[in-house]
């Protein structure tokens, strides 16, 4: 004679799915938040750049002033000392040229002078003595901290934006702007291997892929659970 048995519910199987997916779907809603701020991030920046320039000491009281076109005077800029970040532009190795500004009312500011071909053996001339105002154009951004995996600097050469380390080397006093100026407006109109640009906000947003990704395997999660627990329940068992 034999006797069914009635299929136990899985309940550590459930427990395990319910958490699974809750992390899944929170991983989606988290992406859709990212989404939304880079949408918010690429907006501002839109905006900022189709602004008119602001003299740089207005432009430093504004909320939120990155990537607000600005002008600036920098005493000596012409032939101030610089540091050189290895690069890459429009797939082309350099360097981009830095040096130090002082600002009447803010902290000292870094300003990229440009980039320069790694063929071109030309420089600005360097002149500490030299106070001629030079008048440029720019781009205020936050300089990115380098990563962990940033080489260290090398006989003035850096492989990132380690702004301190930047501001040592340049012998700066004082506090230095979380803010770089990227010269639109050539500092040395002379010397033409050096290409003033400020680089591409390069915002890319992926967010929504990633969160429908993340949305998509909490579905198939929910459809798999599904046809599982229904194989289970309806199982026929029997001991005898």
């Amino acid at each position: 004679m034999t006797a069914a048995v009635r299929p136990r519910f899985p309940l550590v199987l459930t427990v395990l799915a319910l958490v699974m997916l809750g992390v899944l779907l929170m991983l989606g809603v988290w992406q859709v938040q990212r989404m939304q701020w880079k949408e918010g991030l690429i907006a501002g920046a839109e905006a900022a750049a189709d602004k008119p320039p602001l003299p740089l000491v207005e432009a430093l009281r504004v909320e939120n002033p990155e990537f607000r076109r600005v002008i600036l005077t920098c005493r000596g800029l012409a032939a101030a000392p610089f540091v050189e970040l290895q690069s890459i532009e429009n797939s082309d190795a350099g360097v981009r040229l830095i040096s130090a500004c002082a600002v009447d009312g803010a902290p000292t500011l870094l300003v990229d002078r440009g980039f320069v071909a790694a063929e071109a053996s030309a420089r600005p001339p360097v002149n500490a003595a030299d106070t001629m105002p030079v008048v440029i154009t720019g781009v205020l951004r936050r300089a990115p901290a380098p990563s962990a995996l940033t080489p260290p600097p090398a006989e003035g050469r850096f492989y990132g934006r380690d702004a301190d380390a930047m501001a040592r080397v340049l012998k700066i006093e004082g506090p230095v702007s979380p803010f770089t100026v990227f010269a639109t407006t050539s500092s040395n109109p002379d010397l033409q291997a050096l290409k003033p640009s400020a680089p591409p906000a390069a915002f890319s947003n992926n967010h929504l892929g990633y969160a429908l990704t993340w949305f998509g395997l909490a579905a198939a999660l929910i459809v798999f659970y599904g046809a599982l627990l229904r194989r289970r329940m309806t199982r026929k068992d029997t001991e005898f």
